[in-house]
């Protein structure tokens, strides 16, 4: 049995993300003031938001309960990625992903203790369509689920019943 993997570089990078998503945050807020846009390329603009609500501004207009609702959500999944990764540190990709996931979540849970909402700044757009704007910790989070995706198309677990025989090919 080999011995189990340690964790330390998975919260390493969990750290990372945190690290540079609030750095990120923080120099938008000092560059613009709340609503402003910089215009980067003809696709791409710089802007100052504030997102009470969860991904795409969902419960956005709410009359505030949502705060404490996400709040409470994102602890959750915080605590069962933790969970997670204790039980599964021998699956690179699987922790990859959750690191990720983690470090965004934890990103975006800091937003909602300190200003009651997340900071949004990358907005993209195509003639007259708009996608949400959003940050390095969503981008973080939808790596992680797009790797959580792709790991389980390659589950490599054995699977009992499934073994060939020495005259099977």
């Amino acid at each position: 049995m080999s011995p189990r993997r340690p964790l330390w570089h998975w919260f390493a990078l969990a750290a990372l993300v945190v690290v540079l998503d609030q750095i990120s945050k923080h120099v938008i807020q000092q560059r613009l003031v709340y609503g402003e846009s910089i215009t980067v390329t003809p696709f791409f603009d710089l802007v100052l938001v504030f997102n009470p609500g969860a991904a795409f501004s969902f419960l956005s207009d709410a009359p505030g309960w949502q705060r404490d609702f996400f709040i409470a959500i994102g602890l959750s999944a915080c605590a069962f990625i933790t969970w997670l990764l204790l039980r599964h540190r021998d699956q690179p990709m699987f922790c990859l992903a959750l690191a990720l996931v983690l470090g965004g979540a934890v990103g975006n849970l800091i937003d909602r203790f300190v200003l009651t909402a997340v900071v949004d700044f990358l907005h993209f757009h195509a003639g007259r369509f708009y996608w949400p704007a959003f940050n390095l910790a969503d981008s973080a989070i939808t790596c992680g689920a797009g790797l959580l995706v792709w790991d389980s198309f390659f589950d490599r677990r054995p699977r009992s019943g499934t073994t060939p025989t020495s005259g099977e090919h």
